[in-house]
């Protein structure tokens, strides 16, 4: 089969590798769609992955062509990247992005940017059939997204800032709205993704490069602040913002992954402090029997309440990924989510 394979930093390939064989906990996936995250840029660019060569990809959906299961030859799957070892304290509780030694589909061993792919029955989240694949290898920035959301507590009646309006960003942003929020301001630098944020649907959007933050979240709020935040860039600044922004005993949702060291001000720390401000994490998603972000995200995209294909910028094949990957690397261009499709 074809597959992207990663040999070294910056050395990626469209190479032809042997077709996977699976388990017997396993199926056969024929990839109809794998999106390029953010993650991908800096692994295949910069840090590389566990070990080489490696096929990337773990945003991804596809249809299974071979399974021990005959009822599930035919369906559409999006899949549950981590691979949890089932032994330790975490994965006892279902707390599986918790695992203190687990796989991944796309980092640590190979992942969904190729023809086919073998996969844990246990990791599918089988597609509802009103569903695209394309929407449907939306699904785990959905799920990270609605893993944020209920982190921040945030319910109908109350306000809620995202810095950031990236992807996950105006994901969450539907969630919230779904769930009866209607204050949501959204904060960000890029013009062009402002823009996307109107066409979403959500009209209180701060562009940072020519308005001041602060002064527009206090207006909306009444001097208030707002009672949530979701820092979603991983940035000293932005998340400094979210501590001025957040109202007395608000909470803010450090989400976005760090590229370097995050540092706070005196004066912004000072704010966590007098303000009694909370301030969690979140990582990855719920994928268990009693919480399952990634059959609630399939679901909301069923009955329409969250939309993810609008979120999707450009469209490619394998072939096509020095574009593709160029686009984001370089910044060539404006974009939202990036992906390969079967086409």
């Amino acid at each position: 089969m074809k597959a992207l394979n990663l040999y070294g930093v910056g050395d990626l390939r469209y190479d032809e590798v042997p077709k996977p064989k699976t388990k017997t906990d396993e199926v056969l996936l024929k990839i109809k769609a794998v999106g390029i995250c953010g993650s991908d840029i800096p692994r295949i660019f910069e840090k590389g992955t566990y070990n080489f060569p490696t096929i990337p990809g773990h945003e991804f959906a596809g249809e299974i062509i071979d399974a021990e299961d005959a009822k599930l030859i035919g369906r559409g799957a999006a899949v549950f990247p981590l691979i949890p070892c089932g032994k330790c304290t975490a994965c006892r509780s279902e707390r599986y992005a918790q695992c203190c030694n687990y796989n991944y589909y796309g980092s640590r061993c190979d992942g969904a940017m190729s023809e086919y792919l073998a996969v844990r029955v246990k990791n599918l989240a089988l597609m509802p059939s009103n569903i695209s694949y394309e929407a449907a290898a939306m699904c785990e920035p959905a799920s990270v997204a609605l893993h944020a959301i209920k982190k921040s507590g945030i319910k109908a009646g109350k306000s809620l800032l995202i810095w950031g309006i990236g992807p996950i960003a105006l994901i969450a942003a539907q969630w919230a709205r779904s769930f009866g929020v209607e204050n949501i301001i959204l904060a960000g630098r890029s013009a062009a993704k402002a823009t996307l944020a109107g066409k979403v649907g959500f009209s209180k959007v701060i562009n940072i490069q020519n308005e001041d933050a602060q002064d527009f979240i206090m207006q909306e709020t009444k001097g208030q602040g707002v009672d949530a935040c979701i820092e979603g860039t991983g940035n000293s600044e932005a998340l400094e913002q979210c501590l001025y922004s957040v109202k007395n005993f608000g909470i803010v949702v450090a989400m976005g992954n760090p590229t370097g060291d995050i540092r706070l001000s005196q004066d912004a720390y000072w704010k966590i402090l007098r303000k009694e401000v909370s301030v969690t994490g979140t990582w990855n998603s719920s994928f268990s029997h009693s919480e399952n972000d990634w059959h609630e995200a399939l679901e909301a995209m069923e009955d329409g309440r969250i939309s993810v294909e609008m979120l999707i910028s450009h469209k490619f094949n394998f072939k096509e990924f020095k574009q593709a990957f160029s686009l984001m690397h370089e910044k060539k261009e404006s974009y939202c989510k990036v992906m390969f499709i079967d086409k």
